[in-house]
């Protein structure tokens, strides 16, 4: 048999270019001739094609996902902020033509043009530590794609080469900068760091933390954000670099950077433009392994929302707006830490905050500023504490006093004082409920008759993740028997909304967001002369329920209900 025979019946094309063969796009001799010169140039067939055949790049993406077995994802539809930027890096994504999308659990899925790369899914894998999956992707999105992030990439780098000049982001590293302070700065000044931190803090604030915490290790390092309550590692930087990390930070910070055996306090300021600044309070803690530094982004817009946006039932907002319109009183918001207590304190103080009242605030530390009101921070080193700051106050003509936090017996009578001769007195207390608020005070020592006359509302509050809007589903699997167990009514089961979580590109894990969950109490009348007979906290619960004022529970419910909060929420920030 001679050679010629043996080309008579050349074998079948098989993989892609088959299916472009049987779909008419390319005949025989075009695929073959593909496939050799694709592998002659090293460019991936898939490029070639669109380059130099000219086949449409969407209609091969949809081939290559029946063919592959591999769902075709539309970039178009892409929400770029929720990239998993932990996982973006321009080098491999240049280098693989592949971005990663979004990661769930422990995969990370992976936009490709050409399912057939395995070589980068492999490297993906290796640099996030997870395993990765293929989702297709129309090759020319993809490039344009990878090409906006390379450029965000490179005018990100520049601003961080301007930054500590003139340009749009300005780090202000607090104030009475002295030659002490440039020396220190110098010594932490290490390029790299420098980059790397700026942009951690630019980072955070774009993705709506709330906090940032820098933690070192035996072995390795992490820096993880407190993203709607819930901590999530975002970066693990080498090991090494952990005592440059703090010694920088602590220096933005004002703090002394020799010191590392004790906890310090300090504070950033990041000037976003020339309107808006974002200030960080800063904490150290030695461990075993270095210093664990966490930063609490404290943005001044979040007190300018307005009350409506807050999360306050109608009737719950009524009776929060009409103790703020009482000339005297006390307001006490508690809850756990990062429950939004200052939120809601800087709300009533926004509303109160008008040219005819004098407003003074003693605040440990100072975590919003507001023109208008003469913010005090506290200092016990010199003696100047929270009752310290009201006896000067009550000689400073106020109209209205905020306190911190109520810590002790001292200050505790000092405000209630200052709410029975004339004064709005608003502060916070450590409780879990609004009838645990008024136990906690006895325990103090503070008389009952002195909290029966003085306190005028009592606010427990919640931080609870909210629903995505674009992805959240009817919850069908949770049996009506369960629900009503969990505290539900025929009614909220009936007519309601409760959903469930699924994750989109619009969110995380399903959430997006925050919302408060209160309980709200105004003392009445019976209330009032249950705490003057002693009642203990189960018993003044009961009574606030009797009147008519839902607690922590009731008000999460009824957020599920509405479709807002998932169950799972329900459970997390509240009990029984």
């Amino acid at each position: 048999m001679n050679s010629a025979a043996l080309n008579v019946n050349p074998p079948t094309i098989k993989g892609l270019g088959g299916r472009l063969i049987r779909e008419g796009i390319l005949t025989p001799d075009q695929a073959r001739d593909a496939a050799n010169d694709a592998r002659a140039t090293g460019t991936p067939l898939i490029r070639y094609l669109i380059d130099v055949l000219d086949v449409d790049s969407r209609a091969l993406a949809q081939l290559a996902s029946a063919e592959f077995g591999v769902p075709v994802f539309d970039l178009d539809a892409l929400n770029r902020e929720m990239l998993p930027e932990a996982q973006i890096d321009t080098e491999l994504m240049a280098k693989h033509h592949a971005v990663p999308l979004f990661r769930r659990g422990n995969r990370l899925f992976v936009a490709l043009s050409d399912p057939m790369n395995l070589s980068a899914l492999d490297e993906f894998k290796f640099a996030a530590g997870i395993n990765t999956d293929a989702v297709l992707v129309d090759d020319k999105a993809l490039t344009k794609l990878i090409s906006d992030l390379g450029e965000a990439a490179n005018d990100f780098e520049s601003d961080m080469a301007s930054m500590g000049a003139d340009g749009e982001y300005n780090l202000e590293i607090g104030q009475g900068d002295s030659e002490e302070d440039d020396e220190q700065r110098n010594t932490a000044d290490d390029t790299p760091i420098v980059r790397f931190v700026n942009k951690v803090l630019l980072d955070a604030i774009k993705q709506g933390a709330s906090d940032i915490h820098f933690e070192p290790y035996e072995k390795d390092y992490r820096v993880r954000f407190r993203t709607d309550g819930i901590l999530r590692e975002i970066v693990k930087p080498p090991r090494t670099l952990a005592p440059r990390l703090a010694a920088r930070l602590k220096v933005m910070s004002q703090m002394d950077i020799s010191e590392r055996r004790i906890p310090q306090d300090g504070r950033i300021q990041m000037k976003l433009s020339k309107k808006r600044a974002i200030d960080f309070r800063v904490n150290t803690l030695p461990t075993m392994y270095g210093e664990k530094i966490v930063l609490r982004i404290l943005d001044p817009t979040s007190a300018q929302m307005g009350i409506d946006a807050l999360g306050y039932e109608a009737e719950q907002q009524a009776l929060y707006l009409e103790a703020l319109e009482k000339p005297q009183g006390m307001i006490l918001v508690t809850g756990p830490t990062g429950s939004g207590k200052t939120v809601s304190l800087y709300t009533g103080l926004g509303i109160l905050n008008e040219p005819e009242r004098n407003i003074s605030t003693a605040e440990d530390p100072v975590e919003i500023n507001m023109p208008g009101i003469n913010q005090v921070l506290v200092n016990p080193k010199v003696g100047l504490n929270f009752a310290e700051a009201l006896r000067s106050f009550l000689r400073q003509d106020p109209d209205v006093i905020m306190v911190g936090e109520i810590r002790d017996l001292e200050t505790a009578e000092i405000g209630i004082k200052a709410a029975q001769t004339g004064h709005l007195v608003l502060s916070t207390v450590h409780t879990n409920s609004a009838a645990e608020t008024v136990t906690r005070l006895l325990n103090m020592g503070v008389p009952a008759f002195n909290i029966a006359a003085s306190v005028t509302l009592i606010i427990a509050q919640r931080l609870a993740r909210r629903l995505c809007a674009h992805c959240a589903e009817p919850e069908s699997s949770v049996p009506r028997e369960a629900l009503l167990e969990l505290g539900f009514s025929a009614a909220q089961i009936e007519v309601g909304q409760i959903k469930r979580p699924v994750g989109c590109a619009q969110c995380k894990d399903g959430y997006k967001g925050r919302i408060g969950i209160y309980e709200v109490v105004k003392i009445t009348k019976p209330l009032a002369a249950a705490i003057m007979d002693g009642a203990n906290s189960l018993e003044l619960h009961q009574a606030a329920r009797e009147a008519g004022f839902a607690d922590l529970r009731q008000s999460a419910l009824r957020k599920c209900a509405e479709g807002l909060i998932s169950i799972e929420e329900v459970s997390r920030v509240t009990t029984d």
